[in-house]
């Protein structure tokens, strides 16, 4: 094929999910001339699967992702049909908001947004090879022969490579939603030396939303509560549209039995891992044979569309089993299937050849970020988009490069996972994989990554200041509170009396009346009444801080133990072979993820504290070694 010259760029991305939207977006804000290359420009950041974002763990990601000064939280603020906040009943470290989108006016608003980013270049084309010289990326190649150049690549490309979808005993070559797939890159990797597995994931099917009896499903309405992702959003969407609950039934799950036979799960056509925390329907009945039923969402996809997502029913059954199933479920037993629920199977990259920074250890200044990395879902490939865009950019533009810890952001954890531990089927972010839960929590992201966020130059000076004032007001807030005595009068021993706790014996702080499970800031407010009243979410923060003192305090202290393991570097150049008394898997696997850390060292699964002693010993030795050389 003949090849010409046609750009030259500081980074160029590779796909335009949502992955590849927050790395282009990103890189251009700060100042790298940015081309992102799709398949298909009417594509961009589509949903080929559930319509939404958020949720558990998630709902905190595109929270952290809009305090640094990406995009994802802005565009669903935008575009919305539905808003809740989940686990209210529970405490502040699981809460998390969702929202349903407007499948198409997401992808719509995102496009938008892309065209309008001065510094970023769309262009259409599929990306089939990588200029490497000398084991350094310098650039792409694309189908056409167009050859661009850069000093840095990001590749987003999804579920596209060599991607198949499968429904029934039908296999066929494609992306997801009967897109082209990208096949000729994924064999360029794995000439390149990458090592590649092969994942799956699937969909449930789509009916319309006119032949659905909604008599005989539950409500699921919005908040009523105006919120946002985003903390600069200040407009909010009121006409929310609900979606509805239905359950599965013993006859859907006896027909589901008897079918067997023909889901690809089973007779053997499904070769890749698929996800454990979005099983199909069939894997549920299986697994769960015991439950009489399985609940199912109907969601609607947009405002402008009959469409209706049948969340909780992805499958890869033959099509007539499908319609089959779905005339079993209350409110869909005449439902019309508008399109069949399918499985997609597609390479992707072992995440331990990844370095912290995104990017890869086999051939330096390329990054690899979302589902091509392991991981499920838009929220994870949107948090790694960000941060591979980032780095990205700060290496082209020859800067220090950006790694999120642990304990600074849910982000910190996914990427940690992925390249320290590896993954050996498709990623989800859980509370439960943060042991800082309580530190990362949905209502103060901007607290935590907001400072980073400017200091790289994607939070505006007008955002910082007003980010600045409500950290101050925090604190003023808080020590006020803790300077003023509370008498044991009779306003307060009424008010005490009234929500149920027992009256004070002597005076207390207002910050410690506060700790009490039954008062809260506007109790405090009636006693002891600030001069001015205060925005909610300074009074959300202060009435957090104080009442979880104790165990903020605690998790604090664990970060601060761990800090100083992360300080502890690990020489680049280390032989793990050369030291004596490491087990032989531990020399294996630190060989293979090289961590940069005693820390991340000791989250690798098969290093244990005894190989971790030894390593520590010869860094030490190393070291005071080197100065009694000097």
């Amino acid at each position: 094929m003949q090849t010409y010259e046609a750009g030259q760029f500081d980074v160029i991305v590779v796909g335009a999910g949502h992955a590849g939207c927050e790395a282009g977006l990103a890189a251009a804000r700060m100042g790298a001339r940015t081309l992102m290359v799709t398949i298909n420009l009417d594509m961009v950041a589509f949903m080929p699967c559930n319509p939404s974002v958020g949720g558990p763990a998630k709902g905190v990601v595109v929270r952290e992702i809009d305090a640094l000064g990406g995009e994802m939280g802005r565009n669903i603020d935008k575009t919305y049909i539905q808003m809740r906040m989940l686990n209210t009943g529970k405490g502040p470290a699981v809460q998390a908001l969702r929202a349903q989108a407007d499948k198409f006016q997401y992808q719509h608003e995102m496009k938008r947004t892309l065209e309008n980013e001065p510094n970023l270049t769309l262009l259409q084309g599929m990306a089939e090879k990588l200029v490497v010289e000398e084991g350094v990326c310098k650039g792409i190649i694309t189908k056409t022969g167009a050859v661009y150049r850069s000093a840095t690549v990001v590749i987003t490309t999804g579920t596209f490579l060599r991607g198949e979808i499968i429904i029934g005993d039908l296999k066929y070559s494609s992306g997801p939603n009967n897109q082209q797939p990208s096949i000729k890159l994924s064999e360029h990797l794995e000439e390149l030396g990458f090592e590649l597995v092969r994942f799956k994931t699937g969909t449930p099917p789509r009916v319309n939303s006119k032949t659905i009896d909604y008599s005989k499903t539950e409500i699921q309405p919005g908040d009523e509560e105006p919120r946002a992702f985003s903390y600069e959003t200040t407009k909010y969407i009121t006409d929310q549209l609900p979606c509805w609950l239905t359950y599965t039934n013993e006859t859907t799950h006896q027909l589901i039995d008897e079918n067997l036979h023909r889901a690809p799960m089973f007779s053997g056509m499904v070769k890749g891992t698929g996800a454990r925390y979005c099983p199909s329907i069939e894997d549920k009945v299986v697994r769960f044979h015991d439950k009489p039923r399985h609940q199912i969402f109907l969601e609607p996809e947009g405002r402008n569309t009959e469409e209706v997502y049948v969340q909780g029913l992805s499958t890869s059954m033959p099509e007539e089993v499908q319609q089959k199933i779905l005339a079993t479920i209350p409110g869909l037993e005449k439902a019309q299937m508008m399109r069949a629920g399918y499985a997609i199977e597609y390479d992707a990259i072992v995440p331990t050849q990844l370095w912290p920074t995104l990017e890869t250890k086999t051939v330096e200044s390329l990054y690899t970020a979302g589902q091509i990395n392991g991981t499920s879902g838009y929220e994870e490939a949107a948090g790694q988009g960000l941060m591979a865009g980032i780095n990205a950019a700060r290496k082209a533009l020859g800067k220090d490069e950006v790694i999120l810890s642990r304990s600074d952001a849910y982000i910190g954890v996914l990427l940690d996972d992925l390249v320290t531990k590896g993954t050996n089927e498709p990623y989800r972010l859980l509370t439960s994989r943060a042991e800082y839960r309580l530190l990362l929590r949905h209502d103060n992201a901007d607290l935590r990554l907001t400072e980073i966020g400017h200091s790289i130059g994607l939070i505006s000076e007008e955002r910082y200041e007003q980010f600045s004032a409500k950290r101050d007001a925090i604190e003023a807030e808080k020590k006020r509170l803790r300077s003023i005595i509370i008498k044991p009068n009779e306003q307060t021993q009424a008010l005490i009396r009234r929500t149920g706790g027992s009256e004070l014996k002597d005076g207390v702080r207002a910050s410690d009346l506060l700790k009490r499970p039954e008062i809260s800031y506007a109790h405090i407010q009636e006693l002891v009444p600030a001069d001015a009243a205060l925005p909610s979410d300074v009074v959300e923060q202060v009435e957090i801080q104080i009442k979880y003192e104790g165990y903020i305090d605690k998790s604090l202290q664990q970060v601060e133990r761990l800090k100083k393991l992360e300080d502890k570097k690990i020489p680049e150049d280390i032989d793990y072979d050369a030291i004596i008394g490491i087990a032989t898997e531990a020399r294996q696997k630190l060989s293979k993820v090289r961590p940069l850390s005693i820390a991340q060292a000791s989250r690798i699964s098969g290093v244990n504290p005894a190989d971790i002693s030894i390593l520590l010993v010869y860094i030490e030795q190393g070291k005071i070694a080197k100065i009694s050389q000097g």
